[in-house]
């Protein structure tokens, strides 16, 4: 070990010269073994015999410098290495056999193939394949030596175009990863070789992963569609190996590609949906040239939103939440694109009437986008009256504050959660479509503002949500907690929601309710078995009880349901964008809603939970809730008495 970390640690001279003395002594030695098959002894030779040898090493040495043999790094060697080498060797060879052809040209004496050579056919022959042997195996001998292969682990590259290439290009600099496979669905690649790594056909990955000759996977295909990568990790994860992907393509065109670039497998990964081109004519109806307000601008959909807004050239992007930091965050992304947009910040709540009607006025606000919300089902249900000012009132006091300021259009960012509520949260959603139903009814004096609402299920990777707790569990070692094993959820990645929400927003006419086409219903369960898998570890369960990670069912939780539905009725029609389609949905008079306001407006200043409850069974299409809510600080004052 000492030895090894004296060699490592050498300088780059030191270790040209103690491979060039190696190829000296190896040439010296396949010379000596060519005398001796030839029967020619050492004692017997003379001097000039000795000098008519002495320029073949040199020759030699000097081939090898010429091809950048001694540019190589022995560690990191393989086949191109050898190859070079090879070729190296066969023309050091044939510079030695044209100089002695000119030998024998001028001096008239020739050392092989002559009666009066020193060397027989046999012993050169002998010493050339002796010499190969010595210079090839010393490399090899210190390569396997030096490498650290016992620590590697045993990658396989999917994908053998640019990016595979490369990337096996920079494992071989990295002590970390052994590329031992290219798979490929490329028919005429099978069975060749690139840059000394087999291509094989993708039917072999199965053989070698469960083989245990295989630690990972690695993905190189950067122009894969969603679809088309959700479909190969759904492949790949039946072989329970870990998986990681290389992404995008710029990278590739700046001609780089880092082991550091490797990214783990995302859920958007494995539910990847077909990719859908944008309508930039409705991107920009609502956006270019617009001053747009974002409210909840910090959150998971509201900061998207800013982001995609801010690439589409607004006159005025506002981005308002009442979460400092996350403010500063989405701030701080937006400046640092360096687009040269016009950008407001304003700290401030969206319960805050006198607030909201300042931003709309002082700005001249043309769009809004109304993220702001609290969406986290059992807190909502702990504190009740907190979701129905903020949900409720708070979509109220900024969609007057936009009648009133004359906005152009206002986009209620709503939930699946709303439709049949089960929960305080989805019921406070539901009321806030309710409002703007009510104020946008033909009937009403509100014509000046378009206002519409834009509903859909799950988000990948918001703040809470249960895939990143699951990420979580399994880098922990487990179990992974699920509520119920039949529990679903339409799924949809945060840049597509709010891209479609940004679409929907200028499909609208009035009072429209749009719902996102979420594709199907996935079972919770069956992500986390599948996120599980693709870590490279197995399910533990009763049919595989020498499994790694065990999943545990908690039950649900308070206001949870089994399912989330994106209708309330059958009457759905299409629009021009065929990821969206519009509702047709009852709604009561803004008169009404004022009533009930008053009422929820009671009910929260005597902390009524039951009459809040009564409201949302009278007015909402299917509430129910269960039994035992009651607002955490009631429920702490009635312990204390």
């Amino acid at each position: 070990m000492q030895l090894k970390k004296a060699l490592l640690s050498t300088s780059r001279v030191t270790k040209k010269l103690l491979v060039l003395s190696s190829d000296f002594i190896s040439i010296c030695l396949a010379i000596l073994l060519a005398l001796v098959v030839s029967n020619v002894s050492l004692q017997s030779l003379n001097l000039e015999e000795y000098l008519r040898l002495a320029p073949m090493p040199l020759i030699c040495i000097a081939a090898f410098w010429f091809f950048g043999v001694y540019s190589s790094v022995v560690r990191y060697i393989d086949l191109s290495v050898i190859l070079v080498l090879v070729k190296a060797i066969v023309i050091s060879f044939l510079l030695g056999l044209i100089g002695n052809l000119l030998y024998i040209y001028l001096l008239g004496y020739f050392i092989i193939i002559t009666s009066d050579s020193l060397l027989s056919l046999e012993g050169w022959l002998v010493g050339f394949i002796t010499f190969s042997f010595l210079i090839v195996s010393s490399r090899l001998t210190a390569h396997f030596y030096l490498s650290d292969r016992i620590s590697e682990k045993r990658v396989v590259i999917y994908g053998a175009g640019s990016a595979g290439i490369q990337l096996a290009s920079a494992l071989r600099v990295s002590k970390e990863m052994q590329p031992i496979a290219f798979i490929d669905s490329n028919i005429s690649l099978h069975g060749t070789y690139l840059g000394g790594i087999k291509v094989l056909h993708p039917k072999k990955l199965k053989r070698l992963s469960l083989s245990g000759k295989v630690d990972e996977v690695l993905i190189a295909i950067p122009s894969a569609s969603r679809s088309i990568l959700r479909d190969l990790l759904k492949e790949i994860q039946e072989y329970s190996v870990k998986v990681r992907i290389l992404p995008g393509l710029a990278e590739i065109a700046q001609g780089k590609v880092l082991v550091s670039e490797l990214k783990e497998v995302d859920i958007t990964d494995l539910l990847g949906r077909y990719e859908v081109e944008a309508n930039q004519g409705l991107i920009d109806k609502n956006i270019r040239d617009k001053t747009v307000l974002i409210t909840g601008a910090g959150g998971s959909i509201g900061s998207e939103i800013a982001r995609q807004v801010s690439k589409n050239n607004p006159k005025t992007l506002i981005i308002l939440d009442a979460n400092e930091f996350a403010l500063y965050e989405i701030k701080n992304e937006i400046v640092s694109l360096q687009l040269n947009i016009n950008l407001r910040t304003v700290i401030g709540s969206v319960t805050n009437k006198k607030r909201m009607k300042e931003v709309c006025k002082t700005f001249s606000v043309n769009t809004i986008y109304h993220a702001a919300a609290y969406k986290h089902v059992p807190l909502v249900e702990e504190n009740p009256f907190e979701g129905v000012s903020n949900n409720i009132f708070g979509t109220k006091i900024c969609l007057e504050a936009a009648i009133d300021s004359q906005v152009e259009t206002f986009v209620l960012i709503s939930t699946d959660k709303a439709v049949r509520p089960t929960n305080i949260m989805g019921a406070t959603k539901r009321f806030s479509e309710m409002i703007l139903q009510s104020y946008s009814d033909n009937n009403n004096e509100n014509s000046e503002t378009r206002m519409t609402m834009v509903r859909f299920g799950n988000v990948l990777g918001s703040s809470g949500s249960a895939i990143p707790l699951f990420q979580k569990q399994i880098k922990e070692g487990g179990p992974v907690t699920v509520t119920d094993p039949e529990v679903t959820r339409y799924f949809m990645s945060i840049p597509e929601a709010a891209e479609l929400v940004i679409q929907a927003g200028a499909l609208g006419e009035g009072g429209d309710v749009f719902v996102l086409d979420m594709g199907e219903p996935v079972k919770i369960v069956d992500l986390a078995k599948r996120l599980i898998n693709l870590s490279g570890l197995d399910v533990k369960d009763e049919n595989h009880p020498n499994g790694d990670i065990e999943i545990i069912f908690t039950g649900l939780r308070s206001g949870e349901k089994l399912y989330e539905e994106l209708l309330i009725g059958d009457n759905v029609s299409k629009t021009e964008h065929n990821q969206i389609l519009r509702a047709e949905e009852e709604f009561i008079t803004k008169k009404e809603i004022g009533r009930l306001i008053i009422e929820l407006e009671k009910a929260e200043n005597n902390n009524d939970v039951d009459s809040l409850k009564e409201i949302f069974s009278r007015v909402i299409n299917g509430y129910h809730s269960k039994e035992g809510i009651v607002d955490v600080i009631s429920l702490n004052n009635l312990k204390t008495q």
